[in-house]
């Protein structure tokens, strides 16, 4: 028994699914770390915690491997503890406590000082800000509010997450600026709904005055934006983009269908006529920017005539950035009371004619840019090149610039002028100027 209390415990924290379990993670190292916990992301450690995913069948799937490949290396001896927490496990804590009755104990997506407290750890509440980042030094995601109040037909979120929950402006500007501090210098706004901030705190959307509150932190170059609601979209943000150098001429607006019956069923609160009238008033205030979108096809009663309806959407508004993907019938969604009717492979002939669109659009916009010079974030080297970004490339999810390493000597998270010399559907190849 001696032996076994003397050793001391390191924690690995595991994380699946979006940016913001991303951010979770970050905030529960931080934690473990200001309790002078030996703390790890995604590395060797006797104790393991699973920060889950349970927004679709894909990413459930992900993560029930996960646990089972966790605590098979607890059977083994390789680990003493696994804990689960996060999303999976906030919707389908009892199933998992019956199914895999192995892991040491479940936690919900709010019950962080009830994890802390198993680890041996307080919870401080004064630690506003405080996180161990994991993504590369140069960028930080900074989830400014949590939950939703959005009625979607097909989404499960506001199981997991509970009701949208904005963070104060004054404490996302001190957490804004102990990023800058410890060298981040883009922030990447996150949250389930960025277009309702500030509604339940202030009575009013806020995210313009949060994006001039933002822009005055020294340190911070680049500010983007995620997961902007349709409806309801505070215009006033336009302004500040266009005025607002550090503001990327980027935006992510998750659309996700346009047929009118199909917006309906989803209960999306908006209709094909204004939504198309939005994204041209986008354009209009803010002629450069790039609009990431994401579309659902194959959801119950989707028609071919929807699809086409679709289809032929997308190739009138050549999205500068798009992800299509199938419909995943959620248990306690709404949408869950309907027929999944569409058959799988027509779901995925569907999302495949939506990409081949989108990649020929993205080859055509990429093919303009030769001859440009673009500011450019390096993020990494890979290979043969250093990689980096513009301004309308958020990580991991957009293309991408490849800069030779062989000719040219680039530190990771510098920002670099680069002119493009050729182009790819997804990638830009250039040289720094």
């Amino acid at each position: 028994m001696r032996t076994k209390s003397l050793k001391k415990n390191k924690i690995n924290v595991v994380t699946l699914g979006c940016s913001k379990n991303v951010y979770d993670s970050e905030v529960l190292m931080g934690q473990l770390k200001a309790n002078n916990k030996e703390v790890v992301h995604e590395e060797e450690g006797n104790i393991v915690v699973i920060n889950t995913c349970g927004f679709i069948a894909n990413a459930k799937e992900e993560s029930i491997n996960t646990i089972l490949e966790y605590v098979q290396k607890k059977e083994e001896g390789d680990v003493d503890k696994v804990y689960v927490t996060g999303c999976l496990s906030e919707r389908y804590k009892p199933d998992l406590q019956k199914e895999i009755p192995d892991v040491d104990q479940y936690f919900g997506t709010t019950e962080l000082p009830q994890l802390l407290k198993v680890l041996e750890a307080d919870y401080k509440h004064e630690l506003i800000g405080e996180r161990l980042t994991t993504t590369p030094k140069n960028y930080a995601y900074l989830k400014i509010a949590e939950g939703c109040d959005r009625p979607c037909s097909f989404c499960a979120i506001p199981i997991m997450r509970g009701k949208h929950k904005s963070t104060p402006i004054e404490d996302l500007v001190i957490e804004a600026e102990k990023l800058a501090a410890s060298g981040v210098k883009e922030l990447v706004l996150i949250a389930q709904d960025l277009t309702y901030y500030g509604l339940d705190l202030y009575k009013e959307r806020r995210l313009a005055d949060l994006l001039r509150a933002f822009v005055k932190v020294e340190g911070i170059e680049w500010i983007r934006l995620h997961y902007a609601f349709p409806t309801g979209f505070p215009m006033e943000v336009l302004e500040v983009m266009k005025n607002e150098p550090k503001i990327c001429n980027y935006i992510d607006i998750p659309l996700q269908h346009i047929a009118d019956p199909i917006l309906k069923s989803m209960r999306r609160g908006t209709t094909k006529a204004k939504t198309t009238k939005l994204l041209k008033e986008f354009r209009a205030a803010v002629p450069e920017m790039a609009i990431r979108t994401t579309l659902i096809v194959g959801y119950p009663g989707e028609t071919q005539e929807d699809f086409e309806t679709l289809r032929d959407w997308v190739k009138e508004m050549r999205f500068e950035r798009l992800g299509c993907f199938t419909y995943s019938h959620e248990e306690n969604t709404h949408a869950f009371n309907l027929e999944d009717d569409v058959p799988e492979d027509v779901k995925i002939a569907r999302v495949n004619e939506i990409m081949d669109i989108q990649s020929q659009i993205s080859w055509e916009l990429n093919q303009e840019k030769i001859g440009k010079t673009f500011k450019c974030v390096i993020d990494r080297k890979e290979g043969e090149h250093f990689i980096g970004r513009t301004e309308f490339d958020s990580p991991d999810v957009d293309n991408e610039v490849l800069i030779d390493a062989a000719k040219h000597y680039l530190k990771t998270g510098e920002y670099v002028n680069v002119k493009v010399y050729d182009a790819a559907d997804f990638d830009l190849f250039a040289a720094p100027v």
